[in-house]
């Protein structure tokens, strides 16, 4: 075989070694050690001294061993060389086997990059003294495409990258335990770790990752795979160890206690006045509270519904329109026939304040059909009555029923709200202005800013004063100069206490700091009273240009307006499949159930309003720990996780709408029909 024809094979058997490789890597060796093997391996006689040297010891050629030989792919965990093929060839077969062998047996260092699409030198031409021209081939090769970098990094940096990524992904799957991944997994499913909804994709991932770790019985395997998976996994799951999960993860595979370790990552991640929603509990724990359960007949209570018209009685009810009254059982046909009397009550002229006892006592009596104007404040006052789901079962709690309740835990902001808070801004002040840029098919790099002029010549609040908050408690606390492609930038500035903030005009408008090709312009929201007036524009905004949005007073009785620079729409949000600004028929009124028949003193009332077509998206607590009898308190941990664990049964036609406690300060407007029609404000 000529050294040609071995070249053609050579090039056949590296084209297919990297058919379907992503990364090349590189194993250590001595490269000049690594040379003379190639030398040396040629059987005797085939190497023979040409000149002054070898034959076969060509300077081009010693380059492309020595700088690219060692380049090897790592698939399922074994090394495969460019020099594993066969020759059919008695000279050059015992090279490619020497030099194939000597790779394997070392370890894998790091990943080779080449800027260079082509490595080494084709052939070249000779002139010979008598005039003719002799034609010498080398080693040589040309890399796929996406085996060549084109970064402006060095080589160097690159590696470096790609090593430490290594070396940290193969600890954590030295150091970190099958039984701490799934612990923190099923924490998360619990929704007992703050965000840890954000990692359980990775962790998942990683998981996976870990038991393919784990069945490698080879220390070599497992070198290899950490080399292999790093490259795929990514920096998230790559360096997972050096995140504030990986702390949790380590802390929990060295045995330290749940609670403790669960507390030390809060500290890291969550903010200082965080308080933990769900529950920690150890298989223990669960297994002493089921054992109680058991004992005092309580197994048959756990399951939970929403409760429908159908459970409840007259007894527990304070009004109910005509549709409702017919399901409702034990209805007194002349009690109901009553309210067709005729009766003299009070003259409105006007939208009249009333107490909620008031209302109660002496309006609700002779009402026949009511509906609640259902604003977009009371998006946290929702409300669903739970009923059990076996209908004799024992009562867990307090109370002589086994009826629960259960607010919203968990309203659908804006989209806009939701980017803010995931930047560290805080949507849940007196006063809101948000911008967001960025969003659209093509990348905006520009840097826009929020503005607010305070009245009177007061604060300029903008990005030189971020994180200060200042007298009137305003505050910038999010301000993104570089848009990230592909992702929407967020600016926002609020302000937590109206009693602070000077009387007069509050002007919002957006600033473009630097122009850097965007072709459009922005977005942004202003929010007051549980309303959010949402803008848009856009066209680009030149450098420096300013474009007003709106103007929002504060006038001496502390009520907000708004004038718009800008067109907006008041954002008419659908809670619980109800659309908010507007009026809505209530079914039935009803206390809360520590109050039904005529029960007093057992914890806070509360005023539920039942709305017509009101369905609950959340997933509810079946109960919470404060509704309990005191029997299951020795177990409270694991029964605070079985509320929230334990799913509510949907029903049609559930018993949902909005409720008030008594120990809160708030206000609902209602359209009452009986005699007259009326409109009527109840201060709770």
């Amino acid at each position: 075989m000529e050294f040609f024809q071995f070249k053609e094979v050579f090039q056949r058997n590296l084209s297919s070694m990297t058919m379907d490789a992503t990364h090349l890597f590189e194993v250590e060796v001595d490269k000049d050690e690594f040379w003379n093997l190639y030398l040396d391996s040629f059987p005797p006689g085939t190497n023979e001294i040409y000149r002054e040297r070898r034959e076969m010891d060509c300077s081009c050629c010693r380059q492309f061993i020595k700088s690219f030989g060692n380049a090897v792919v790592v698939k399922d965990n074994v090394v495969r060389t460019m020099w594993d093929f066969d020759t059919g060839d008695t000279t050059y077969q015992p090279v490619v086997n020497a030099l194939s062998q000597y790779l394997k047996s070392r370890a894998v260092t790091n990943v080779y990059i080449s800027k260079e699409k082509k490595i080494g030198t084709d052939r070249n031409f000779e002139q010979s003294k008598d005039g003719t021209s002799v034609k010498w081939e080398h080693f040589y090769a040309e890399l796929p495409d996406r085996l060549v970098c084109r970064t402006s990094r060095s080589i160097g940096d690159l590696q470096g990258e790609y090593r430490d990524t290594r070396n940290v992904f193969k600890r954590s799957l030295d150091d970190i335990t099958l039984e701490s991944l799934l612990t923190v997994l099923e924490l998360i499913s619990q929704k007992s770790l703050y965000k840890g909804e954000e990692w359980e994709g990775a962790l998942k991932e990683f998981l996976k990752h870990k038991k393919a770790y784990f069945m490698l019985e080879t220390q070599v395997e497992k070198e290899n795979y950490a080399w292999e998976q790093s490259i795929k996994v990514g920096g998230a799951i790559g360096r997972i160890r050096n995140h504030s999960i990986g702390v949790l993860l380590l802390n929990i595979s060295e045995d330290m206690d749940l609670d403790t370790a669960v507390k030390k990552y809060e500290a890291i991640v969550a903010p200082t006045n965080y308080k933990r929603p769900k529950a920690i509990f150890t298989q223990k724990m669960l297994d002493d509270a089921k054992k109680t359960l058991e004992q005092l007949g309580y197994i048959d209570s756990l399951s939970r519904r929403y409760a429908t018209l159908d459970d409840i009685t007259v007894n527990n009810i304070l009004f109910s329109n005509r549709d409702s009254a017919k399901r409702i059982g034990g209805v007194d046909v002349f009690a109901d026939m009553a309210k067709g009397i005729a009766v003299n009550p009070k003259k409105f002229s006007r939208v009249e304040e009333v107490s909620v006892e008031t209302f109660v006592k002496d309006i609700l009596p002779t009402t026949t059909e009511l509906e609640v104007f259902f604003d977009n404040k009371h998006a946290g006052n929702m409300v669903s009555l739970i009923a059990p789901g076996i209908r004799d079962s024992k009562t867990m709690f307090k109370w002589g029923n086994n009826f629960s309740w259960a607010y919203s835990g968990n309203i659908t902001d804006s989209d806009m709200r939701e980017r803010v808070k995931m930047a560290g801004g805080n949507v849940d002040g007196i006063l809101r202005f948000s911008i967001q840029w960025n969003d659209g098919q093509e990348h905006n790099g520009d840097d826009y800013d929020a503005h607010v002029q305070e009245p009177s010549g007061g604060n300029h609040i903008f990005f030189r004063s971020k994180g200060q908050r200042h007298q009137s408690t305003g505050m910038l606390d999010v301000d993104i100069m570089t848009p990230i492609q592909n992702t929407p930038a967020v600016e926002n500035i609020n302000w937590l206490d109206k009693s602070k903030m000077p009387i007069g005009v509050y002007k919002m408008y957006v600033n473009n700091y630097s122009h850097c090709g965007g072709k459009d312009g922005f977005k942004a929201e202003i929010e007051f009273d549980g309303q959010i007036f949402a803008f848009e524009y856009r066209k680009a905004l030149r450098h420096d240009e300013d474009i007003q949005v709106a103007e929002v007073t504060l006038d001496a009785n502390g009520v907000f307006s708004i004038k718009e620079m800008l067109p907006s729409n008041v954002s008419s949000r659908e809670v619980w499949a109800l659309g908010t600004n507007q009026f809505v028929p209530v079914s039935v009124v009803m206390y809360s159930p520590n109050y039904w028949d005529e029960q007093d003193g057992i914890g806070h009332r509360h005023y539920f309003f039942m709305l017509k077509g009101c369905i609950n998206p959340e997933n509810p607590n079946g109960f919470y720990n404060e509704f309990l009898d005191e029997s299951l308190m020795q177990n409270k941990r694991v029964f605070e996780a079985l509320g929230g664990r334990m799913a509510v049964e949907d029903v049609e036609e559930q018993l949902s709408g909005v409720g008030f406690s008594s120990t809160k300060r708030n206000e609902l407007l209602v359209k009452v029909k009986g005699q007259s029609e009326r409109v009527i404000k109840i201060k709770f």
